[in-house]
């Protein structure tokens, strides 16, 4: 569609079997024209609405799971225990332990990240997440 001053212009061709010619068809009053911008505009607003609901959903589902969150601060000197791991050669069976420990927290890094020590003063060369840690109470 082209555009000269107001009015709006679109090319309709015309096809004659030997000749092909283009022919500007002037679009002032065309209510089909009016109908389809009232259309893209309300699609238009639908699709923030449905964006906008998304947000507040994720908005509400992440201030419920926060409500619940409990932040757990670990200090380098603290006694805790480290899970196993299923893909780990200390989980045997369904009876086996599931945490194996107990470890000393040598330094606690950014992002909950912690680097734990045996208690023989071993330090590990591998950071651990901290949700794989829990606090052990002698």
């Amino acid at each position: 569609m082209l555009v000269y001053g107001t009015e709006a212009v679109i090319p309709a061709e015309v096809e004659i079997p030997s000749l092909r010619i283009i022919q500007e068809a002037e679009l002032d009053d065309a209510d089909w024209v009016k109908n389809r911008y009232e259309q893209l505009a309300l699609i238009d607003g639908k699709r923030m609405n449905e964006i906008c609901h998304g947000h507040l959903y994720q908005n509400r589902m992440s201030r419920a799971f926060n409500k619940r969150l409990k932040p757990r601060q670990f200090t380098p000197g603290q006694l805790v225990l480290k899970k196993i791991f299923p893909h780990q050669d200390e989980a045997k069976g369904k009876f086996s332990p599931n945490w194996q420990g107990s470890y000393m927290v040598h330094r606690v890094l950014t992002g909950g990240a912690l680097i734990l020590a045996e208690m023989d003063g071993e330090v590990w060369p591998k950071p651990i997440n901290s949700d794989a840690i829990k606090r052990y109470y002698v």
